[in-house]
């Protein structure tokens, strides 16, 4: 056999793997959470730190968790598509402030609107872990098992809302 055609034979494969590569989204990037139970927490509310929520207080429902924080320059990005969802009661919104300070989490709400139920405070980022975290924002969808169903890393612009996660949530309360 020729010598030269391991190179070429070489330099196709790689060529043909980047290809492929350049095709993903990295945007989705696949999560070994996904059909498996949401990972235990027990927090301190952001707005009340006397009083804490568990992901287990959710059971029974569908819902979503969004990971943002006051320091994030695209969870001020995607902000206003929790505030509106928010107002149509569709599904309800917890928030897991990751690694901010409490003062400035607070006056972020209120400065922006304030979509959570509640968010409660990963001031270490140590529940951020368990969940796979890549940085903030991040969102998740959970259904009434407490089973995570979908994992959207960066910001939810409205057209991934209405064509993914609305549908995921009909489909989950038995509405599709």
């Amino acid at each position: 056999m020729k010598w030269w055609l391991w190179p070429l034979g070489l330099f196709l494969v790689l060529a043909v793997f980047l290809g492929v590569g350049l095709t993903l989204n990295p945007r989705e990037v696949p999560s070994p959470l996904i059909g498996k139970s949401a990972p235990h927490f027990q927090l301190p509310q952001l707005h009340d730190p006397e009083k804490t929520f568990s992901q287990k207080d959710m059971l029974g429902k569908v819902w979503v968790l969004n990971v943002w924080a006051s320091w994030c320059g695209p969870c001020r990005e995607e902000h206003p598509v929790w505030v509106d969802l928010a107002k149509t009661q569709v599904v309800p919104i917890y928030g897991l402030n990751y690694k901010d300070k409490r003062a400035d989490s607070i006056a972020w709400l209120k400065r922006y609107g304030d979509p959570y139920v509640l968010s409660v405070a990963d001031t270490e980022g140590r529940i951020g872990i368990d969940y796979g975290v890549y940085g903030v924002p991040e969102t998740y969808l959970i259904d009434k098992a407490g089973v995570i169903r979908y994992k959207h890393i960066g910001p939810v612009y409205p057209s991934v809302l209405k064509e993914k996660i609305l549908p995921l949530i009909a489909k989950l309360n038995g509405n599709a």
